[in-house]
């Protein structure tokens, strides 16, 4: 019996939603090296590798040096930050260790300090307009291109991009317009650079394209993260149904407010974070309420909602007529709007049958 927030992962949905995409990746002929930053946690990856995943992402050296503990093939999909150098070497004399790179200067700094042999993925903007090289911009690329080529320990690996403006879809149809969109973007840069590289991979990795998409025609690689325990913003995307939630955040309830039709949860920002979504119906909402199914949670229950988050409180919107069946003392199942932050905010995941789930 829980007396806190938190957060319950379902290993049921989430291995499902493991083998589904694995099982993608292999029907459409594509390596398969999904995101950690999700779970970040040795227990859940040991499920990858279980469908035979052998590569990973993540999204810092500290998340690398976690799971370098039983992975030797990991890319790290962020800028690389030239303070972490020290972190860098001793990750890339034990392991195959992937970089992204954006910017000249970065080159100049790992040729001068770099150790041990890395492979280096060059970062390309496909309209997220996050970070990245426009991939347009041909000087940027022949250059950067160019000073790797004189670097003994920079393997260039080839070109990575992230859809993440997938995230502001709201159908299917707007998700495969973004992916296509995206993938016509990295591939016009291997048709360019293909015979002066003949092993370069192209790496996509947005979950609502690789969820959503069966045409990767032209991509080598797929990096999705979220897809593992999913959550509301992918459910208003189109990238899953509401049954493939696999996290829920178990919130005692500590108040009731009758003439408000509300419900005082523990449960607020620090165990949420504040992500939001703007619902048709309901307006700002921070998570929904689903029912009680025996030691998991079903069904998300019509009109009952998490409708705002200060530090520790969480305010729920309830029925009026469904007031009276709920007593303080109880806990809610609530669906997550963004289970990538409720997961790193939480640091551990439960299990309904009472496992203890260790991140890092």
């Amino acid at each position: 019996m829980i007396h806190f927030p938190a957060l319950f992962l379902d290993p049921v949905r989430c291995k499902k939603n493991i083998k589904k995409m694995a099982a993608k990746a292999q029907r459409n002929n594509l390596e398969f090296r999904p995101h950690f930053k999700t779970h970040q946690s040795l227990e859940v990856g040991q499920w990858f590798k279980d469908v035979g995943v052998s590569k990973i992402t993540v999204s810092s050296l500290k998340m690398a040096t976690y799971f370098a503990q039983e992975w030797d093939d990991i890319t790290v999909a962020f800028p690389t930050n030239i303070l972490e150098i020290e972190t860098i070497n001793v990750l890339a004399s034990k392991i195959h260790l992937n970089l992204c790179v954006e910017n000249i200067e970065v080159l100049l700094f790992l040729e001068k300090y770099l150790e041990s042999p890395v492979g280096v993925f060059m970062k390309i903007d496909i309209g997220y307009n996050r970070t990245g090289v426009d991939s347009d911009d041909d000087s940027l690329i022949q250059g950067l291109l160019s000073q790797m080529s004189g670097i003994p320990f920079i393997n260039f690996k080839g070109f990575l991009g992230h859809a993440g403006h997938s995230y502001r879809c709201r159908s299917k149809e707007a998700v495969e317009a973004v992916h296509q969109k995206s993938k016509e973007k990295i591939i016009q840069l291997k048709t360019k650079y293909k015979a002066q590289y003949p092993n370069l991979i192209l790496s996509l990795g947005d979950t609502p394209s690789c969820s959503v998409s069966e045409d990767f025609e032209g991509i080598d690689e797929i990096r999705p993260g979220n897809f593992v325990f999913y959550d509301l913003t992918q459910n208003i995307i189109g990238s899953n149904e509401l049954d493939a939630i696999a996290v829920a955040m178990a919130c005692p309830i500590v108040a009731k407010h009758p003439k408000r039709n509300e419900l005082v949860i523990y449960g607020g920002g620090v165990h949420f974070s504040k992500d939001r979504l703007e619902d048709p119906k309901d307006g700002v909402i921070f998570g929904r309420v689903a029912e009680k199914n025996n030691l998991v949670w079903g069904s998300c229950l019509p009109d009952a909602f998490l409708k705002s988050l200060s530090q520790e409180h969480g305010i729920v919107s309830v029925p009026a007529e469904k007031m009276n069946a709920y007593k303080i003392g109880d806990f809610l199942w609530v669906l997550p709007v963004h289970s990538c932050m409720a997961a790193d905010l939480m640091n551990e995941l439960y299990t309904p049958k009472g496992g203890v789930i260790s991140m890092m």
